[in-house]
């Protein structure tokens, strides 16, 4: 099983908290789609084993292409690489981006989930964030998406914002859970450096929600979705009836997954990749045949570590069997283990280590603690 990430470095704004690999400038977007398949045929051949269920398409903001851009991306793939009759093709997109015509021909080219960026349904919010839609578009987006005949409907929504309180939290998650997707990712705002909201934050012209009101957040993100029938079944990733991200699912549990595209990681559990994150290199690079990537090959340590980090995430845990294959822990490991378990922050059966709710507050810290240094 694999995954194909296909990042589009166009966004019609720069939104004020966002350090993703984009540009606002699309003057060279159709020379970049060109690029983007020279990149997939030139990878084809190390992937030939592999059959992809999934094909998602990330940014950035994909739904900027036009049509035929899609479906010029949607086709190379096809034509390179086997994928499975039930592939997944998820598409991130803004609400205004969803007009009944967009949805009608992404629907027709195979694309078969949306993962809708809503962020927020307060104006004055999505204002300050510089989003390119209102609340109302986002509402029309969803309408739209079902009219068009989509049922796997993925939407995203944060937490942590300046000034909000747990009263207007849970309206936004009453709001969201009125719109009845199958899916709901549901992120902290982190203030990233080199951002306009980081700028912002340091003179004092917006203040972000401390330690514990984004964990009160949380706790209620987790318990009213709960309520409403949607398991967590990721950290900030809750699904009814078992509709998770087959994409994102796969890359938690370590399956290999082909990046496409400026800054996109690969990674075929031997090597890791990352794509130049300069457009103009990128598109350069690809124009003399030559991959714009950088390689590393993993260590046992590495594979590991990242094993840990990636799979508490996760309502399956970490299997003790694929984890201890890479290195075999102390005794002083196990009682990190050990200690954690005595303080109900993690689970432990004969075969995965779990976190508990509880855990789930402090994931990075514990997989941080667990995590083993070379030499250390």
């Amino acid at each position: 099983m694999a995954g194909c990430y296909i990042h589009i470095p166009f966004c019609a704004q720069k939104c004020s908290y966002c350090d993703f690999h984009f540009s606002t400038n699309h003057t060279y977007q159709s020379e970049m789609v060109d690029m983007l398949c020279k990149e997939i045929e030139i990878r084809a051949k190390d992937w030939k084993q592999e059959q992809f269920e999934t094909i998602y398409f990330g940014g950035g903001t994909p739904s900027v292409l036009t049509t035929n851009q899609l479906d010029q991306l949607i086709s190379r793939v096809k034509e390179n690489y086997q994928l499975s009759n039930s592939v997944e093709i998820t598409m991130e997109c803004n609400p205004d981006d969803c007009s009944l015509e967009n949805l009608s021909s992404w629907k027709e080219l195979g694309v078969n989930r949306l993962s809708i960026g809503i962020q927020s349904f307060n104006d004055e919010q999505l204002k300050w964030m510089n989003r390119s839609h209102q609340a109302a578009d986002s509402l029309n987006a969803v309408r739209n998406a079902k009219e068009v005949g989509f049922d796997e409907l993925s939407l995203d929504l944060m937490y942590g914002l300046p000034n909000m309180t747990l009263e207007e939290w849970k309206e936004q998650l009453l709001q969201i859970i009125a719109l009845n997707p199958e899916h709901i990712s549901a992120y902290c705002l982190t203030v990233e450096q080199k951002t306009a909201l980081s700028k912002w934050v340091k003179e004092g012209k917006l203040v972000v929600s401390n330690n514990d009101q984004q964990s009160e957040q949380f706790e209620l993100l987790v318990s009213t979705l709960k309520e409403a029938g949607y398991e967590q079944y990721e950290i900030s990733n809750f699904a009814r009836n078992g509709h998770y991200s087959k994409h994102n699912t796969s890359y938690w549990k370590g399956a290999k997954y082909l990046g496409i595209g400026p800054s996109a990681h690969g990674y075929n559990q031997v090597e890791r990749y990352w794509n130049q994150s300069n457009n103009r290199t990128y598109m350069t690079e690809l124009k003399k045949g030559h991959l714009p990537e950088t390689v590393e090959t993993l260590t046992p340590f590495d594979r590991f570590n990242e094993n840990l980090m990636i799979g508490l995430r996760t309502k399956w845990g970490v299997s003790k069997e694929s984890l201890f294959e890479s290195i075999s822990p102390d005794k002083e490991w196990f009682q990190i283990v050990k200690d954690y378990e005595d303080k109900k922050l993690v689970l432990q059966t004969e075969e995965q280590i779990l976190l508990t709710p509880a855990g789930r507050l402090l994931a990075d810290a514990i997989a941080s603690d667990l995590f083993i240094i070379p030499n250390a």
